[in-house]
């Protein structure tokens, strides 16, 4: 039997976005919203993000260029799940630069600003759980040190 675009759309959300986000996120869903939620699920997680031609790191870069330059607020979102998948930092900043360029500077400078202010506090979170993290800089933090 062929697994549903639903079900495929929530193993692929899942992955990228991680299990703990897509549970909570299912859990708020309402009679208003199920029917925009299912959509979102089945359109753009079982379908698109599942489509063969572009990997997932691929999938996640453009999308973090495509919000960077709209401006949307899901940018957090998507920079938090690019780590899921192993986008790192240089990547992100060259894709900012990227929009800088070609979406203007306002629109990169909101979108550094949020990915600055998500990798802080990912790095917080990291080091509280594994130790010293290297940062976008190159230097090397201590647990609990903050810069």
């Amino acid at each position: 039997m062929e697994e549903s675009l639903y079900d495929k759309g929530m193993k692929v959300r899942k992955e990228v976005l991680g299990a703990e986000h897509v549970e909570r996120a299912t859990a708020r869903i309402t009679e208003f919203d199920a029917d925009f939620q299912r959509f979102i699920t089945e359109t753009a997680w079982g379908s698109l993000w599942a489509r063969p031609d572009l990997d997932r790191r691929t999938r996640s870069l453009v999308t973090i260029a495509i919000l960077a330059a709209l401006g949307r607020e899901e940018l957090a979102l998507h920079l938090r799940a690019s780590q899921n998948i192993g986008v790192d930092q240089r990547e992100i900043a060259e894709v900012l630069m990227h929009v800088a360029v070609y979406a203007g500077v306002p629109a990169a400078n909101s979108a550094f600003a949020t990915a600055k202010k998500e990798f802080a506090q990912s790095e917080i979170s990291a080091r509280a759980k594994v130790g010293p993290q290297t940062t976008i800089t190159g230097e090397t933090n201590p647990p609990g040190k903050e810069e």
